[in-house]
């Protein structure tokens, strides 16, 4: 089957193939670059959706596996798992997006009721009381920097490790630590003193 990406998506790998090794078998046989998509894709539209909505998500996530099907000769076949790699394109095609990313932080601000704000709370906080902290928690994630949002919701929401979100930005992981304490902390600092101590 064709999808938005352009290339068949082959049958998931039965066999236990690592990322890499799909990578590797998509060049003399591009179908099974499929294989990734099947493995990857929910995860990085749940991602893409929570940062930009659901319409963008799906570009965003069709863009993501046409570069990197287009890329994956330049993949390095030293990480079995290309979730980092998928991300790092995620993220510069998220970074296009930012005038999307910052309106829908204002109609989360607007909405009482809609679903990614309850989602955004409860992944972000793991508050118990997502009505109240909906609003402080959108407006300190929408007052972070772009770099320090990125560290913050890759390990929150794409569930990264530090060395994954460092492979995937392509920066050191001491640099991760930093970005995502300064995060924490301008977070912290943007809540009510009682919601501020439950992030402590």
């Amino acid at each position: 089957m064709i999808n938005k990406t352009g290339y068949d998506h082959g049958p998931p790998a039965a066999d236990g193939s690592t990322d890499a090794e799909v990578i590797a078998e998509s060049l003399a046989e591009p179908g099974r670059f499929g294989v990734l998509y099947t493995r990857h894709a929910e995860v990085l539209h749940g991602y893409a959706y929570r940062r930009l909505g659901r319409e963008v998500a799906e570009d965003v996530v069709a863009e993501t596996f046409l570069r990197a099907f287009r890329a994956r000769r330049t993949y390095d076949h030293r990480h079995d798992d290309a979730r980092p790699w998928l991300f790092a394109i995620a993220v510069r095609e998220i970074a296009r997006h930012h005038r999307v990313e910052q309106a829908r932080y204002r109609t989360l601000l607007r909405s009482a009721h809609d679903r990614g704000e309850e989602e955004l709370a409860d992944r972000v906080a793991d508050a118990a009381s997502a009505q109240t902290w909906r609003k402080p928690l959108v407006e300190a994630l929408a007052g972070l920097s772009r770099r320090d949002r990125d560290v913050l919701l890759m390990i929150a929401w794409a569930d990264l490790t530090y060395e994954e979100v460092a492979r995937a930005l392509k920066i050191p992981v001491g640099t991760v630590r930093s970005r995502l304490h300064r995060a924490r902390q301008q977070i912290r600092k943007s809540l009510p003193d009682e919601l501020a101590l439950e992030l402590a």
